[in-house]
């Protein structure tokens, strides 16, 4: 499809539409979809707001993006987002590093926190948003380097049958299928489904999962919309905490990128989420809109495994290289209880236009924190040594419970208010800003002695922002932010009595950027900001379990995104990001330094993204894609350094007939090894080599 054509489809996305494979026209929730380009949305502002004039970095993965590189995890999706680098989450939840701020919480959906530790799969998602910089007037706690944000599927009302099957290397199968239809003319419905039985590159590594998202919109009325979405998700897989180091660098990854250390039977991550939401839209007569959110989520998830002991590298002796293991197990189920109020009302006053926000945000959360570590024998020894060439252990382990592992009940009770305004000072000029207090009560009871650690926080969190628009199609901005992490930290399982009288990490960012519309199909982005993070808690990478609760970072950078059609026939999602994070506020501790001046661990000074998709013929098209990036460190001490890539991607494409289109996706075309991502000095992920995938999309 053409780009203008394309462009022809979203003008009232209100009425049904054809959806072709190459082209999704309405992509939910005010978003407005073109290619690769997602032209407004209201995840940045709680408003339906272009995104050309919203005051802030935002990057966005549509749809077709996510069809046409095959992406199946939020990991792959933000390999060509500027600025955002994936962390290994010790192999089994997703975990990512934003502007230098390295977060395993920071996911929404739909708006509402999805907190949780697994890994999300794609099935029935509609887009991927990146909002950068810290986010807590709109999202709360947290979000400090920015946050990710799921928009699913909904219940539009237009005709769709889609299936998707795709197979290739390492026994990958899977299947998903996306269903919508009208039950009537105030009653739509929608299905989404996944299953999937999967091999890796990595040795004695895989995967099975499947779930299930149906969704219903009633049209109450004409100025009342219902809708109701249900999912259950199921993930199982065998956790990987990759390789060790040795001498300051990845052991032998160049030799073998498969090599599994740990023992692969004891090593696995489960999660069953079971998770309601119902959302409620209407319009009042005075004007005012509200747009409020019920979520229940219930996650059940344990993980376990035997891994390169973080504190031990690769040694090199007389009877040859060794590498130490060590184990554990973790339950950390939870269950979420979420109720989020928008209310918006647009006036004026004189020569302002005004789109006022209002609204309030209530939450409980509860759950478990239960930390078993492994024995490797009766006499109680917690570290294994095997052959750093035959890591693979088959010894018995027996898991217990410590005195240093967590084994508490805790529960968070959560309250927010926050307000906004948005001011159009003529068609040149527009103003934001806004305030959100948030109050955070956490308490963790430790089940051996039931002794309950609690702290109270009430955080004020301010946003402002200038957008100048000299022409409609450039906007220059400016803005200010500050967000908050609480001293119970991302995930809030347990508190020490040091935490429990730790003040908040807190986030300050000033950005500056441009955004143009070089054509009603193309947009292109800059921004320069710089991000200071105070109180952080640095992590021993040697020593597990210390840190410093006085740590800061330094976050100067510079970005710049791309996105939709350069042409009819060229489409174009990538940009460039340059990121200088450094600690200001360090410590030592035995053999760590992590000092002022050193890098912020996985965080490259330049990385440079490109995905195009050329359309050759009607029929056919391919795309190729280009990462590069310069040398890491595995972690904030700078001992480890993992050295620079590039790699290419493929994507071939050919319409068989209207209704049915095949692909093949390739990464890594030219088998380089390269070290992908990392948790620490002593596990580090090896890039996968050269992978090949297949996919038939048939949509009736």
């Amino acid at each position: 499809m053409s780009a203008a054509s394309a462009q022809n489809s979203t003008e009232n996305p209100a009425t049904p539409v054809a959806v072709t494979l190459d082209q999704l026209s309405v992509d939910g929730l005010q978003g407005a979809t073109i290619g690769y380009l997602t032209t407004r949305t209201r995840s940045a502002t709680k408003t339906d707001t272009p995104l050309i004039d919203t005051p802030q970095s935002v990057s966005v993965v549509t749809r077709q993006q996510i069809l046409d590189q095959g992406i199946q995890s939020v990991s792959e999706a933000i390999r060509y987002v500027p600025g955002v680098i994936p962390h290994q989450g010790e192999g089994n939840r997703d975990d990512v590093v934003i502007r230098g701020q390295r977060s395993n919480a920071d996911f929404f959906v739909n708006g509402i926190r999805d907190d949780v530790q697994y890994y999300r799969d794609l099935y029935n998602v509609q887009r991927i948003e990146v909002l950068k910089g810290p986010n807590a007037m709109i999202f709360g706690r947290g979000g400090g380097g920015g946050i990710i944000n799921r928009v699913l599927k909904d219940a539009d009302g237009v005709p769709l049958r889609e299936v998707v099957l795709q197979g290739g290397e390492y026994n990958n199968k899977r299947l998903s299928v996306d269903v919508g239809d009208r039950v009537s003319d105030s009653a739509y419905f929608r299905l989404n489904g996944v299953v999937e039985e999967s091999g890796t590159f990595r040795d004695y590594v895989d995967l099975r999962r499947y779930g299930v998202n149906p969704t219903m919109t009633f049209l109450l009325g004409p100025d009342t919309t219902l809708k109701l979405s249900y999912e259950y998700f199921h993930d199982d897989r065998t956790t990987d905490r990759g390789i060790p180091s040795q001498y300051g660098r990845p052991y032998r990854y160049r030799q073998n990128t498969a090599t599994y250390f740990g023992n692969p039977d004891l090593s696995y991550a489960r999660v069953d989420a079971n998770i309601a939401t119902a959302t409620l839209d209407h319009r009042f007569e005075t004007g005012v809109q509200m747009h409020s959110q019920l979520r229940f989520a219930d996650y059940q998830k344990f993980y376990q495994n035997v891994y390169p002991n973080i504190r031990s590298p690769v040694v090199s002796g007389p009877t040859g290289d060794t590498a130490t293991l060590s184990a554990y197990n973790n339950e950390s189920n939870r269950t979420n209880y979420f109720s989020q109020n928008d209310f918006t009302y647009k006036f004026a006053t004189g020569p302002l236009l005004h789109t006022l926000l209002a609204g309030f945000e209530i939450g409980y959360q509860e759950g478990l924190a239960f930390r078993k570590d492994g024995f490797f024998d009766s006499n109680g020894t917690q570290n294994l040594v095997v052959n750093a060439l035959a890591p693979v252990s088959r010894v018995p382990v027996t898991f217990r419970n410590i005195a240093s592992g967590s084994n508490s009940r805790y529960d968070l009770g959560l309250a927010a208010l926050y307000a906004q305004d948005q001011i159009e000072i003529g068609p040149h000029l527009q103003l934001i800003g806004g305030l959100r207090y948030d109050h955070f009560d956490f308490s963790a009871t430790d089940r051996r002695n039931q002794v309950t650690v609690g702290r109270i926080d009430d955080l004020i969190s301010p946003r402002a922002g200038i957008v100048i628009k000299p022409l409609e199609n450039v906007a220059f901005y400016g803005s200010y932010s500050i967000s908050y992490l609480p001293s119970a930290g991302d995930q809030f399982s347990t508190l020490s009595p040091g935490l429990a009288i730790s003040e908040p990490e807190r986030f300050e960012n000033a950005e500056i950027g441009v955004k143009v519309d070089v054509s009603p199909v193309l947009q292109l982005t800059g921004a320069l900001y710089n991000l200071d993070r105070f109180n952080q808690r640095l992590p021993d990478p040697n020593n597990a379990g210390f840190f410093l609760a006085s740590g800061q970072t330094k976050t100067q950078g510079a970005e710049i995104g791309a996105n939709g059609y350069v042409t009819d026939w060229w489409q174009i999602a990538g940009g460039y990001a340059f990121t200088d994070a450094r600690i200001t506020n360090g410590f030592s501790m035995g053999a760590t330094v992590i000092q002022p001046g050193n890098r912020v661990g996985l965080v490259p000074f330049n990385a440079f993204t490109l995905w195009n998709k050329f359309e050759v013929t009607p029929e056919f098209s391919f795309g190729v894609g280009f990462i590069n990036q310069t040398h890491t460190f595995a972690a904030s001490d700078d001992a480890v350094r993992l050295p620079s890539y590039t790699r290419f991607d493929l994507g071939l494409f050919y319409r068989i007939t209207d209704t049915i289109r095949a692909q093949v996706n390739v990464e890594n075309v030219f088998d380089r090894k390269y070290i992908a991502t990392a948790d620490g000095n002593n596990n580090i992920s090896p890039g996968a080599p050269r992978l090949i995938r297949a996919q038939i999309i048939a949509r009736f």
